[in-house]
This record gives structure tokens, C-alpha cells and sequence, in this order.
């Protein structure tokens, strides 16, 4: 079964607006699959192969003799000198959407294309599936419990592979991969260990020194394989909010995982009697649905920023979502049932924005929508 990705309309939009379109995502995501069916017409060239690599190095006057437009070079990264070549095509040719771009590690894709194609190419975030995608085929199970479990990746849908194979080889084949491409990692152990303290820290302010040495690392070296595992779209850093009016706030971001599915795979977590009534539950829920906005983000090709509030005595919201200048509040609780005590913190922290703030809305895990005259209350079901 195929599942129509809500990011195809921008990229036909923009493929007529710009000589180049990037498409970067993390590994299995289905980003080769949405340009192949997107652009049949198009050759398609993957630079993982070491011998198309090495036609373009040796002869790149024969490579691009063949590979002259309407191009899908995929792992485009894999291949650096490719972006100067195509900076001289496009200028020459102002032919637009003359090349497609797709690369899974972010830094060497973007580095490559900031130095020889800015203000060529329009770029686009695959991620895994987000909820109105599921919907769409009828696939998201109404159990939250069970799609955090299952995933998003689309492999585990299309090609019916039960998740804890299908997490277990990822890790394998595509993040320990990749991970060693991007830093210089001696045990991959101690990487294993660092990635299984970084699940564990899903939904929770980022100590940087505290997982540096429980893991027994410097810092820098954390904070190099914690950027590498945001640049390979493993896991992401939600920042803090930088207006503090006039409070003293937190200036550490928190930490989260892209898919909750590969989150629950590195935490052991088997089944749902490992998730209810446990104590990460709520860090888990939060998870699913601070990633499932930036999905969504990312997919509508919207532009809105993402932060979160927390003051030193404790007052906090969960995700802000910022729509121009206006502040959209949001709290997510992994409740089934609403009580009054739900809203204190977007509360507290509209009462401080005042006009600042758009909309207050609480996503929580029952299944039925509510309009209240405090805020929008949310099934996490139909978040859109």
C-alpha cells in the first residue's frame, strides 16, 4: 500500500520555481520512493555506488555528457565535487527543476550545498509518517500505546516488518553507519551505551556533563555524537523559549527522538505492559507528540518555529509553536481523563504573555476533542 506523503504538493510547486530541489531526511524514511514516483521521467543516479562515484571524479566532462538534466543524484552527499559542477549547469542552463538532491546526513548535504548552490535549491524535510498520512490509508492504530510502539518508518508499514526487526537492523545498518562517517568512534560499545542513555533522557532538559559521564566520555565528545545523531535525524533538541518575562528561566533544551518506535527499541520496551502505568510513560507521550508537530511542520513545508518555556520554580509549557510573532501554547498530557489542574501551566504563562499569545491548546491521550473556553482539548489522534 502506498502512502501519499503530504510534502509531495510543495516539492511539485517549487521544482518549477527553482533550478534545484533537495529532499534530506533520515535513512528509510521513503525519500528514494517519493522522488521515483514523483519524477519517473527523470534518471535516476545513486552516489552509493563506488563506480558512479568514480565516473564523476575521473571523467565529470563523460558523467555529465550523460547526466546533463532531469537528474535524481540520491545520497548526493557521497559525492562533494557534484555541487560546483551543478552550480555551473544550472546558471547556465536557468532550466528550473533540472536536478533533484537526496541525502540523509544533513551537515555534509547542507555544507555542500550552502558553499556552491545557495539561492538554487528549495529544500524539503522527509521525516517518517506523521498521523494524517497514517490516517489517510487507515493505518494509525487509535491505541497511542501501540503507535509509539510500532513507529513511523515507513518500511514497518509498506513491507509489513514487525517493528523489533525492523529497529534492530536500522540501528545496525544505517545509524552505526552513518554515525562512523560522521565522528571518529573507537568502541562503537561506548556509542551504543551513549545512544541508549540519550533514549533514556527522551522528553527531559539535556545535561550535557551528566550523560558525558555516566556514559564515560569528555563533553566535546558528547556533544560531537549528540550532533551527529541530530544530523543523521535520529533525535533533535527542542530549545528554550528566549523571552523570559521577567523570570528566570531554564536555558537547557530537551532532548527528543524523531520516532517513538526506535525510542522504545533502544529503551527494551517490548510491549504495552512496559508502558502503562510506568513512570516514563508521560516522557514517552510527550515525545511522540512534540515529534509528530515538527513532522507535520516539516511535511505541510510550513516555517513555524518551535520552543518550549520552563521557569526556575517550576512553571513550564510543553511546546510553544511560533506562527509569526504570536506564541501558540500547547500542553500535552498522557491522560485519558481532563481535570482543571491540567491547564495551571498554560495559565500561568499566557497570563505573562498576554497578547503575545494566539491560541492554548491541550493534547492529551483520550479520544474525544473538547472546546473550552481556557483552551482547545486534543485527542492526540487528531493532531493536525
Amino acid at each position: 500500500m502506498v502512502v501519499k506523503r503530504e510534502i509531495v504538493n510543495a516539492i511539485r510547486f517549487y521544482r518549477t520555481k527553482y533550478p534545484v530541489i533537495a529532499l534530506t531526511g533520515p535513512r528509510q524514511s521513503g525519500k528514494t520512493t517519493l522522488l521515483r514516483e514523483l519524477f519517473p521521467e527523470y534518471q535516476y543516479i545513486s552516489l552509493e555506488s563506488p563506480d558512479l562515484r568514480a565516473f564523476l571524479e575521473d571523467d565529470p566532462k563523460g558523467f555529465f555528457e550523460k547526466y546533463s538534466q532531469y537528474c535524481i543524484f540520491d545520497e548526493a552527499q557521497r559525492a562533494p565535487q557534484l555541487f560546483s559542477y551543478l552550480q555551473t549547469i544550472v546558471d547556465d542552463s536557468k532550466i528550473m527543476g533540472q536536478f533533484i538532491l537526496s541525502g540523509s546526513q544533513n551537515f555534509h548535504l547542507m555544507k555542500n550545498i550552502t558553499q556552491s548552490l545557495a539561492g538554487r535549491v528549495a529544500i524539503f524535510k522527509l521525516l517518517p509518517f506523521d498521523f494524517t498520512e497514517l490516517k489517510s490509508e487507515n493505518l494509525l492504530s487509535q491505541d497511542y500505546v501501540a503507535a509509539m510502539l510500532k513507529g513511523f518508518y515507513p518500511a514497518i508499514f509498506d513491507r509489513n516488518i514487525p517493528s523489533k526487526n525492523f529497529y534492530g537492523n536500522y540501528i545496525q545498518t544505517y545509524v552505526e553507519r552513518d554515525i562512523t562517517e560522521l565522528v571518529n568512534i573507537r568502541e562503537m560499545r561506548t556509542f551504543r551505551i551513549f545512544l541508549s542513555l540519550c533514549a533514556s533522557r527522551a522528553g527531559q532538559l539535556l545535561n550535557l556533563n551528566s550523560l558525558a559521564k555516566e556514559c564515560g566520555i569528555t563533553q566535546p565528545t558528547a556533544k560531537s555524537w549528540l550532533s551527529a545523531l541530530e544530523n543523521s535525524y535520529i533525535l533533535f533538541l527542542l530549545q528554550p523559549l528566549h523571552d523570559n518575562f521577567d523570570k528566570r528561566v531554564i536555558k537547557s533544551p530537551k532532548l527528543y527522538f524523531y520516532d517513538t518506535g526506535l525510542l522504545c527499541h533502544l529503551l527494551k520496551i517490548k510491549d504495552a505492559n512496559q508502558i502503562i502505568g510506568k513512570s516514563y510513560k508521560g516522557n514517552l507521550f510527550e515525545n511522540m507528540i512534540v515529534a509528530e508537530y515538527v513532522k507535520q511542520n516539516y511535511h505541510q513545508n510550513l516555517m513555524d518555529e518551535f520552543w518550549f518555556w520552563r521557569d526556575s520554580a517550576g512553571h513550564e509549557v510543553d511546546l510553544i509553536r511560533q506562527d509569526d510573532e504570536l506564541l501558540n501554547v500547547i500542553e500535552i498530557k498522557s491522560t485519558t481523563t481532563i481535570s482543571q489542574d491540567l491547564f495551571k501551566g498554560m495559565i500561568y504563562f499566557s497570563a505573562l504573555a498576554k497578547e503575545n499569545v494566539k491560541s492554548k491548546t491541550l493534547v492529551y491521550a483520550g479520544l474525544d476533542n473538547q472546546k473550552r473556553t481556557i483552551a482547545n482539548v486534543v485527542s492526540w489522534y487528531d493532531l493536525k
